[in-house]
């Protein structure tokens, strides 16, 4: 599935489970690791999400996961006595992930329940609004129908702004359909 963590050199191959760990002992899941340089030191970019962060992930939250990876980065930099990973100074910066960020995992979409969401799958492209998400796809109301789709068949999926909450009717659709499965 696309979506995939992404580091840019061997540094992030290094740090990666260094850093997982910290923001998973944190309580947060780690989607995003980068690491590129910038000037003469190295950016050390992590993006952190939560199942249990109802309505995305605060300032005091990063700020939790930016302490606590910045401790494990240190105690890294101090123990490695061939040398630093990082090569010296870096810069840190956590943040939660944007709205615009694909939808990619279950978990994701699990998140995105009852959201409006832009679906490219194949030749169809659709908005549709999120059921309930297992490992294998997710349910989803297009229009009047409720259908599961398949996560190996979408090719992009974002949410989509809502101004208004989701109208009752679909909301009503969705779980109707859940609870008689």
């Amino acid at each position: 599935m696309p979506g995939q963590r992404q580091r840019t050199n061997g540094a992030g191959d290094t740090l990666e489970p260094v850093v997982a760990d910290a923001v998973a002992r944190a309580g947060f899941d780690l989607e995003h690791l980068r690491v590129q340089q910038a000037g003469r030191r190295q950016l050390v970019k992590v993006v952190v999400d939560s199942d249990n962060a109802e309505g995305g992930i605060g300032l005091d939250e990063v700020a939790e996961v930016s302490r606590a990876v910045a401790a494990a980065l240190d105690a890294l930099e101090d123990s490695n006595t061939a040398g630093s990973v990082l090569g010296g100074s870096y810069t840190l910066e956590v943040t939660s992930p944007g709205l615009d960020r694909p939808l990619t995992k279950p978990r994701h979409w699990r998140r995105a329940r009852l959201r409006k969401v832009a679906v490219r799958a194949g030749e169809d492209a659709f908005t549709a609004r999120v059921g309930d998400a297992d490992e294998q796809g997710v349910r989803l109301l297009v229009g009047d129908e409720v259908r599961h789709v398949s996560y190996s068949d979408v090719e992009h999926a974002v949410v989509e702004v809502e101004f208004r909450e989701p109208p009752a009717a679909e909301i009503a659709k969705l779980e109707h359909e859940e609870g008689s499965r």
